[in-house]
Formats: structure tokens, C-alpha cells, sequence
């Protein structure tokens, strides 16, 4: 499967509920874990459909090698942990701490999010079965991540949201962006 890249439009709309928990969806998802796992520059963690052009709410993430592989068929999130401090704030204050975020759909830039440290997601597995589970740390970064993609949102509106910097990765050194 090939990734898709802003501006690609299916990057910035809303995706359409899975209905049919079949073969088909089987082969999807198997070839969007190949696709994430041959990613090595960067590597990735996660992958929506949409980011493989496929209008569906689903994604797949894995938060390291020996991470276990999750499978997000209409994700939900039905409890998240409040954001303290989301934007930055003056020289001097405490500021929340945001992490550096990257895509597979917006090669070579970068930007600090702030996210929430805890979200419990409701989903589906292949089989149709419901699933909810807690995420922290990482894993619920990446959560929120692919939950945007799904909702059309790519990382780069969150960071100028937060009023925050983007960097563009040249020759491995990240180097701030003029907008």
C-alpha cells in the first residue's frame, strides 16, 4: 500500500464507520501492518486508513517492535485526561510537556504537541468484537494522533493551534520552519 501525502484531500475529511467485519477487511488490515512496518524513515507507530487512501475508521498502532499490535475498527474515545496548560505560556511559567510528533503523510517535518497523558478508547477488533482499554503515555499520544487522522485533523493543525513551532528535518538536523 502506498501512503498518501497532504495535501492528498481524503487527508482532511471525516472517515466513514466500518460496517462489514470480513476477509476483505482482513486483507486491508494485513496489508496496512506490512505498509507500517516496512516505514523506516521514519519508522512508524501507527496508521490510519485514510493515510493509505481508504475512507474507513480504522487504524492499527504498535508503540515499539515488541509493543503488542492493536487494531482500532471504529475507535472511540470515551474518556480523556484534561490537558493542564495546552498552549505555551509566557518566559518564565510552567508549560505543558509536549512531545515531537512527526506523520508518514507529511514526510520531514516535526512539531511539539501537547496531548493527553490518558484516554480510554472503545473499539472493535476484526473479528467485530467491542474492546475498551486505557492507553497511557506514548501509546495514548498515538491514539490521539491516528483518532485526528480518522477526524480529518493532521498534526501540523495542532501544533499552529497551540501556537507552537514546526520543524523540517534537512540532513538529519531539525531546523525551524519559515512560515
Amino acid at each position: 500500500m502506498k501512503i498518501v501525502q497532504v495535501p492528498h484531500s481524503i487527508l482532511s475529511e471525516k472517515v466513514k464507520p466500518v460496517s462489514q467485519f470480513d476477509r476483505r477487511l482482513a486483507t486491508i488490515v494485513q496489508k496496512m501492518v506490512t505498509t507500517l512496518r516496512n516505514e523506516k524513515d521514519p519508522e512508524g507507530v501507527g496508521l490510519a486508513a485514510n493515510q493509505v487512501g481508504l475512507n474507513m475508521a480504522l487504524f492499527i498502532m504498535q508503540s515499539s517492535k515488541k509493543a503488542p499490535l492493536y487494531v482500532c475498527i471504529n475507535p472511540k474515545i470515551t474518556f480523556i485526561e484534561k490537558i493542564q496548560n495546552p498552549t505555551p505560556q509566557k518566559k518564565g511559567k510552567k508549560t505543558t510537556r509536549a512531545r515531537l510528533e512527526g506523520c508518514l503523510s507529511i514526510p520531514r517535518l516535526w512539531g511539539y504537541v501537547a496531548r493527553s497523558p490518558k484516554v480510554h478508547l472503545t473499539y472493535a477488533d476484526l473479528d467485530g468484537t467491542i474492546h475498551e482499554k486505557a492507553f497511557t503515555g506514548f501509546e495514548a499520544i498515538i491514539v490521539q494522533h491516528e483518532m485526528d487522522h480518522l477526524d480529518g485533523i493532521v498534526f501540523t493543525q495542532r501544533v499552529i493551534e497551540q501556537k507552537r513551532k514546526l520543524y523540517q528535518e534537512i540532513d538529519g538536523e531539525l531546523e525551524p520552519l519559515k512560515i
